[in-house]
């Protein structure tokens, strides 16, 4: 008996193992794919009301403008922030040059030769580097968009005739198994990109007001990366108060000041995110915090930066699935912030 849970241990982890290392491998096509599921749940009720007054495939058009719209809106908002930022930057390189060298005198004096180490590890192939990245992911970025595209539109013309395929089938107890989960993972995925939404609108407007009472410059521009930042768990928060950080260090030219700006900055993402996002989203999108942060950065190692954005969806669908079944319930139960509910 021991014998046997033995190797019924070693069959499930090598299968996990190589289903993982298959998911690796294969992310050029099933992130976009996942990306297209996850997009097709959340804009469903959209065209399903739109199926009520036009034709099915008008339907997917007004739908299909309604997602790549909103997707432009976000990916306009972020190269506008950037810009901005970049152009800032390009203004103020001797603020950042005074800080270097104040920066790197300090080490010398305590004993580091700051000088030597970066004239020994600076190479120009690091631009020449850094240059080839840009491309290699503006690259993977249209593939990803395509694939995703097309997927989105074949998702939404096949909705319902998935569901009419399964509602067909002979056995009621495998109907029920494969509908009641699904229509659960997408309440749940709409419902967590409403609050995500929320919050990130929330954050965002607090963010900014925050750098126009605190005077850092581009305060519209940091709101505007809060928002859209927002939307990646942890990743995207962190990354959102780290550069307003630097640049306040870089206006103000204190380090104290600049610490000051990243603690408050914190704690605005801490409220809003452990505190005010938890209760408006409730005990159905209860999640354990390790859990999403585990889910985000596993994801994001499998598949990038639409890993990091999935990786969530993903933890909720599939602590969905368990939670359907007696069998696995406990492990919703367990990996959950709370008691895990169902959405009715």
């Amino acid at each position: 008996m021991q014998q046997d849970r033995a190797v019924k241990a070693s069959l499930i982890l090598t299968t996990l193992v190589v289903l993982l290392a298959a998911a690796y491998f294969a992310r050029p096509i099933l992130a976009p794919v996942s990306f297209a599921i996850f997009t097709v749940a959340v804009v469903w009720p959209v065209q399903e009301a739109a199926q009520k007054r036009m034709p099915k495939l008008a339907a997917t058009f007004v739908t299909l403008f309604a997602t790549i719209a909103a997707i432009a809106v976000l990916g306009y908002l972020v190269v506008w922030a950037f810009g901005h930022v970049a152009q800032w930057l390009v203004a103020n390189t001797a603020r950042f040059q005074s800080l270097y060298q104040q920066a790197t005198d300090w080490l010398d004096t305590h004993g580091i030769p700051a000088h030597a180490m970066m004239a020994n590890s600076f190479s120009p192939n690091w631009i020449t580097s850094a240059l080839r990245g840009i491309g290699g992911q503006g690259y993977g970025l249209l593939s990803f968009l395509v694939i995703a595209f097309a997927f989105i539109v074949l998702g939404l013309l096949e909705v319902d005739i998935a569901r009419a395929n399964i509602e067909r089938l002979e056995s009621r107890a495998l109907r029920e198994s494969l509908l009641r989960p699904a229509q659960e993972i997408s309440a749940k995925f709409q419902q967590y990109m409403m609050v995500r939404t929320t919050m990130s609108l929330l954050t965002g407007a607090v963010v900014w007001a925050f750098a126009l009472v605190a005077g850092i410059e581009l305060a519209i521009a940091w709101g505007v990366l809060a928002f859209v930042l927002n939307y990646i768990p942890f990743i995207g928060p962190l990354i959102a108060t780290a550069f307003p950080s630097l640049f306040a260090l870089a206006q103000f030219e204190s380090w104290s000041l600049a610490l000051m700006v990243f603690a408050c900055l914190n704690v605005i993402q801490f409220f809003i995110g452990s505190y005010l996002e938890p209760r408006i989203a409730g005990a159905k999108l209860s999640l354990s915090p390790f859990m999403v942060l585990f889910a985000v950065f596993f994801w994001s190692f499998l598949w990038g930066i639409a890993g990091a954005f999935i990786g969530v969806p993903i933890l909720i669908a599939v602590l969905a699935v368990c939670a359907d079944h007696e069998s696995s319930k406990w492990l919703a139960d367990l990996l959950s912030g709370g008691k895990h509910k169902r959405i009715a």
